[in-house]
C-alpha cells in the first residue's frame, strides 16, 4: 500500500535572500513533543513504545485490563499515562486525548478491535494519523481510500522480509525491488588477492549502477551510520565494504555474491557442466539399477566393475535386495535348466529351459499336472524326489521375487506420483532449511522463491499441496527431518517456530550438526533475544516484535515503509517520501539530506518524470518530489526533528591557467555546492578564494576531483567562520 509520507514541522525552513547561500535546515527545537496513543501493549505495542520514546515523542497507552507484564527493562517509564479499558469507545479514547495526538496505533491482537477503534478515532480527531495492525489487505486498502492518513500492517509480512533477506547470508543482507528493478545490498569482506584490493580508493566503487553505502576497517567493524569513512581511503585486507546496486547490471537473478573474473567465471561453468554430466550418468544409472550390467563386465576387469555397481546402489537399499532375488532367481532357473536337460535328455533343450520357468512364475501344479517326460507312461511320480522338492523350491522362490518385484514397483509408484505431482525432490546443496511452516515460514519461502533461491522446508504437518507447491518439504518429527535436508551443504536455516526455547534448541542442534551453516532464530522477546545474540554470537537472533515496531512507529510520523533489511546489527528501513513545501527536506540537495542525516536515497522522482535510480547527489529536492531512501530508525528521528549534521569543510580555490577552466570551475561548483552561479563566476574571477558555502567532506572531495578535471587547481580545509 502506497501513502503520502510528509514530515511535519511547525516552523518552515527561513531561506535567506542571499544567492551564496544554499538553503540550510533549522536546527532549533520544537516548542511541545509530539503525542501518540499506543491501543495494545503486548509485545508489538510495548515495542511501539520504546521506538516512540526514542523518538522524544510523548507516549500515552491503552490496554484492556490493569495487570501488564512488562517485557523490557525501565519501559514503564517511558509511558506517561496506562489508561485501563476498552480502545473501541470514545470515552477512553476521550480520557486519553485523542483530540490532542498526532498519531494513535492501534495494534491489539485482534484486528476487529483495531479496526473499530480506528473509526472511533477518526470520528473523534479528523486529522490523526491513524496505523492499524491489520491483515486484510483489500479492506485496508478502501479504508485507506475512505479514512484519509490511515496505514495497515501485517507483522508478519514485517519481519518476514527481515528473516528472507538474513537467510541469504551475510553477504547479501538486502533485496528489494523499485519500479520493477531489483536492487541488492552486498556486504563484501576484502581479501588478499582481490581486485580491489590495494588498487582501488573508496570513491572508485561509486558508478551508475552501484553505491558505497559503509566501509569498515578490521580495527573499527562497528556500524556507525553511512557515509562515515573517507572517500579517498583504499581498500585494505580485512576492510569491509557495503554497497547497493542494480541487479540487471549482474549476470543472473541468483542472490548468490558474484565476484569472480571471466577466467573464473569460466572455469566455474566447464566445472558445473561436468557435474551436471556426472549426474546425468548418474540417474541414467540408477534408471538401469533392475538390468545386470552385463557390457562393462566383458572388458575383464569383472571384480572391480561389480564393486563399483554395488557402490551406486548404496543409498537404494530395497533395490538391493531386488538385485540379490534376480540373481538368486537367475541362478535356479539355470541350474533348473541343467538338471531337467542331464535328467530327461529326451524332453529337448527347449521343455527344459520353459519348465523352470512355469515353475518360478507359480505352475508348479500346472506343470506337474499336465507334462509327460521321456514318454506317456512318465508320471511325476516317477520322478526323483530331491528333483521335485527342487521344482517346488523354485515355485516358492518365483513366488518370493514376484511380491518383492510388485512392493518395487508400487513403491516407484508411488514416489513419483509424489515428486511430480505434490513436491519436487531436496535439493543437494547452497538451499535454505526453513524450520517451521506457518504463516511467517510460508512467508518467508515465498520471498525466497520470488529471488530464485532453494528453499526445503521441516514442519510437523504436511501443507496442503496448493501451498508452496515448488517448494520441497519434510514433515514429521524435526530431529530426524534434519538428517534428511542435506544440512552439511544447506546454506543457511531459519528456525522460525512459534515457541523461542524450542526455537533455541532447534538452533543449537544445527548449529552441532553443521558450525558452518548461517543460522537464524526468531524470537518473540526482546529481552531474551538480546541476550541469546550475546551468548551464541554465531546466529542471527531476530525478535519478530522489534522488527514490526520500528515500522509501526515510523509509519505513525507519516512515513512510508517499503520494506526492511538487518546491516551489521542494525534495522535498515526503505522509506518513501513525497516532498511537501513544508517539510524538513524540501530545497536540500541529495548531498546534504545524505550526509546531513545518514541516509542513502535510492530513488528520486520529479513530478511527471521518470523515476531515477540511484540518484546523484546534485539534485536539488523541490515539492511534489518523490524520494525514497535506505534509513536506520535514528536517521528517521533526526529527519523529523530537523537535526541535520552541519557541514564543516570548505574548498579554496587556487588557480586557473585559462578562461575555459574558470567557466568549467565555476559551473562544477554551482552544480555540487548549490551556490548561484552569478556567486561562483565572481569568486573564480578573483582567486585565490574559497567556495562561500560549507560542504560536507564526501561533498568538498567529490568538488575538488571535479575541478581538477577542469584544470582547477583546489585544496580541502576544515570550514572557519
Amino acid at each position: 500500500m502506497v501513502f503520502v509520507a510528509k514530515t511535519l514541522l511547525e516552523e518552515d525552513a527561513d531561506v535567506g535572500s542571499d544567492p551564496t547561500v544554499t538553503p540550510q535546515v533549522q536546527h532549533s527545537p520544537k516548542s511541545e513533543k509530539a503525542m501518540f496513543i499506543v491501543c495494545g501493549l503486548g509485545s508489538i505495542g510495548q515495542n511501539c513504545v520504546a521506538v516512540l520514546h526514542q523518538y522524544g515523542a510523548r507516549v500515552i497507552a491503552i490496554e484492556l485490563t490493569q495487570s501488564i507484564d512488562w517485557e523490557l527493562p525501565n519501559l514503564a517509564e517511558c509511558v506517561e499515562t496506562v489508561h485501563v479499558g476498552d480502545c473501541r469507545k470514545a470515552s477512553v479514547l476521550e480520557s486519553a486525548g485523542i483530540r490532542d495526538c498526532r498519531g494513535i496505533l492501534l495494534v491489539t491482537d485482534n484486528e476487529r478491535t483495531n479496526t473499530e477503534a480506528a473509526f472511533a478515532a477518526r470520528l473523534l480527531n479528523p486529522n490523526v494519523r491513524l496505523v492499524v495492525r491489520s491483515s486484510k489487505q483489500n479492506l485496508n486498502q478502501l479504508l485507506s481510500k475512505n479514512l484519509g492518513s490511515f496505514v495497515a500492517f501485517e507483522p508478519v509480512d514485517l519481519s518476514a522480509s527481515a528473516f528472507a533477506f538474513a537467510a541469504l547470508g551475510a553477504d547479501v543482507p538486502g533485496f528489494f525491488k523499485l519500479e520493477d528493478q531489483w536492487l541488492r545490498v552486498v556486504n563484501r569482506e576484502i581479501q588478499r588477492g582481490d581486485r580491489w584490493c590495494d588498487r582501488r580508493q573508496l570513491r572508485d566503487l561509486d558508478t551508475s549502477f552501484r553505491r558505497v553505502l559503509l566501509h569498515t576497517s578490521a580495527a573499527s567493524p562497528s556500524f556507525q551510520q553511512f557515509y562515515s569513512s573517507d572517500a579517498d581511503a583504499t581498500l585494505m585486507a580485512g576492510d569491509t565494504v557495503v554497497y547497493i546496486e542494480l541487479l540487471d547490471r549482474l549476470v543472473g537473478y541468483s542472490p548468490q555474491l558474484s565476484t569472480e573474473t571471466e577466467s573464473q567465471q569460466q572455469t566455474r561453468s566447464a566445472t558445473q557442466q561436468r557435474q551436471s554430466q556426472k549426474t546425468s550418468a548418474a540417474s541414467s544409472q540408477r534408471r538401469r539399477l533392475f538390468v545386470m550390467p552385463i557390457l562393462p563386465i566383458l572388458d575383464g576387469n569383472i571384480k572391480q566393475k561389480l564393486v563399483e555397481f554395488w557402490q551406486s546402489t548404496a543409498q537404494y537399499q530395497t533395490r538391493r535386495v531386488a538385485i540379490i532375488c534376480g540373481v538368486a532367481v537367475s541362478v535356479l532357473w539355470f541350474l533348473g535348466i541343467v538338471l531337467y536337460s542331464l535328467h530327461y535328455p529326451e524332453i529337448g533343450l527347449a521343455e527344459a529351459f520353459y519348465a523352470p520357468v512355469i515353475l518360478l512364475l507359480g505352475g508348479y501344479g500346472d506343470l506337474f499336472g499336465g507334462v509327460k517326460f521321456a514318454d506317456q507312461s512318465t508320471s511325476a511320480e516317477q520322478m526323483p524326489w530331491w528333483l521335485r522338492l527342487f521344482s517346488l523350491g523354485l515355485t516358492l522362490a518365483g513366488t518370493a521375487f514376484v511380491g518383492v518385484l510388485y512392493a518395487l514397483l508400487t513403491e516407484a509408484l508411488l514416489t513419483a506420483k509424489f515428486q511430480f505431482k505434490n513436491r519436487p525432490p531436496i535439493p543437494k546443496q547452497n538451499h535454505v532449511v526453513i524450520i517451521g511452516l506457518g504463516r511467517v515460514g510460508q512467508r518467508i519461502a515465498a520471498i525466497l522463491q520470488d529471488l530464485k533461491q532453494s528453499v526445503v522446508g521441516i514442519d510437523s504437518t504436511a501443507l496442503d499441496s496448493s501451498i508452496l507447491p515448488q517448494m520441497p518439504m519434510v514433515v514429521g518429527n524435526i530431529s530426524e527431518a534434519l538428517t534428511q535436508v542435506n544440512l552439511a551443504q544447506a546454506q543457511t536455516t531459519l528456525v522460525v517456530l512459534g515457541d523461542d526455547m524450542e526455537n533455541l534448541e532447534i538452533g543449537l542442534m544445527v548449529h552441532a550438526a553443521n558450525p558452518r551453516n548461517e543460522l537464524v532464530i526468531r524470537t518473540q522477546d526482546q529481552l531474551f533475544s538480546s541476550n541469546v545474540a550475546q551468548l551464541f554470537p554465531y546466529a542471527q537472533v531476530l525478535c519478530a516484535p522489534a522488527l514490526s515496531a520500528e515500522v509501526f512507529a515510523a509509519a505513525a510520523y507519516g512515513e512510508n515503509i517499503l520494506s526492511l533489511f538487518h546491516l551489521k546489527h542494525q534495522t535498515i528501513l526503505v522509506t518513501e517520501y513525497s516532498i511537501e513545501p513544508e517539510d524538513t527536506l524540501n530545497r536540500l540537495l541529495l548531498a546534504e539530506v545524505a550526509y546531513g542525516f545518514g541516509v542513502v536515497p535510492v530513488l528520486h522522482q520529479r513530478s511527471q518524470s521518470a523515476a531515477n535510480l540511484l540518484p546523484s547527489d546534485d539534485v536539488r529536492l523541490e515539492a511534489g518530489d518523490r524520494l525514497i531512501l535506505l534509513a536506520t530508525t535514528q536517521s528517521l528521528q533526526r529527519i523529523e526533528r530537523a537535526e541535520s549534521t552541519p557541514p564543516s569543510w570548505q574548498v579554496r580555490v587556487s588557480k586557473a591557467p585559462n578562461q575555459d577552466a574558470i567557466f568549467e570551475g565555476a559551473n562544477e561548483i554551482t552544480r555540487i555546492s548549490g551556490c548561484s552561479m552569478g556567486a561562483a563566476r565572481q569568486m573564480m574571477t578573483s582567486l585565490p578564494a574559497l567556495v562561500p558555502i560549507p560542504l560536507y567532506k564526501q561533498q568538498a572531495q567529490r568538488l575538488i576531483r571535479n575541478l581538477q578535471k577542469a584544470q582547477v587547481t583546489a585544496d580541502l580545509m576544515p570550514w572557519q567562520e
